[in-house]
């Protein structure tokens, strides 16, 4: 995928006998939602997305989030559907998803996701509402990924892992951005995206 500021590489692989793409999306909402459109129109109808969020409870790093809904605070996903606050994850995503972490006794955690670009105006007010709101985690592409596969007819998953947390105010912590999820999420990406493409 060309974009101006650089070229993102999609691969191709044979996972358990079937044709699986995959590719790191960069930061953020627009541009991310771009290689996904791009991915779709080139035939793509399952997509996994797994990346890292941030905690608003007090989860451990590296605890697992499946999510289920996200609170559309970008404005990529306007563009894709009609507006609304939240939007639902497609269950059948989610129960892939969950199907292939029960299989392996890992656990996690369904929630809401808050979906921002403006990470600088995560103020602590802000953060308390959105809590309010109903969100246990903050990133910045799931809603404007779900809205933009399902104005296209794709069915789009994703698997968060927790980095840095917020949920004490007073004190920030970055933690180690997660960095020992990626191995695992990307396989369990995988693995769910190759149940998503079986026969029913």
């Amino acid at each position: 995928f060309e974009s101006i500021t650089k070229n993102y590489p999609i691969y191709k692989i044979k996972y358990k006998g079937e044709d699986i793409c995959f590719c790191q999306a960069p930061c953020g909402a627009p541009a991310a939602t771009q290689i996904v459109d791009f991915l779709i129109s080139y035939g793509v109808r399952y997509i996994i997305s797994c990346g890292s969020c941030g905690a608003l409870h007090p989860f451990d790093e590296n605890a697992i989030i499946v999510p289920i809904s996200a609170l559309r605070d970008e404005g990529t996903s306007y563009h894709y559907i009609e507006p609304k606050r939240i939007i639902d994850i497609n269950p059948q995503a989610v129960k892939a998803i969950k199907q292939v972490l029960d299989s392996r006794n890992i656990s996690y955690r369904e929630c809401r996701t808050w979906t921002t670009d403006g990470f600088y105006r995560e103020t602590r007010e802000m953060v308390k509402y959105r809590m309010e709101e109903g969100c246990e985690v903050v990133d910045m592409e799931c809603s404007a990924l779900a809205a933009c596969a399902e104005f296209r007819g794709a069915v789009f998953g994703q698997i968060l892992f927790t980095a840095d947390t917020l949920a004490n105010l007073d004190e920030y912590d970055e933690r180690d951005w997660g960095k020992s999820s990626y191995d695992i999420v990307l396989e369990l990406s995988f693995e769910a995206v190759h149940l998503l493409g079986k026969p029913a």
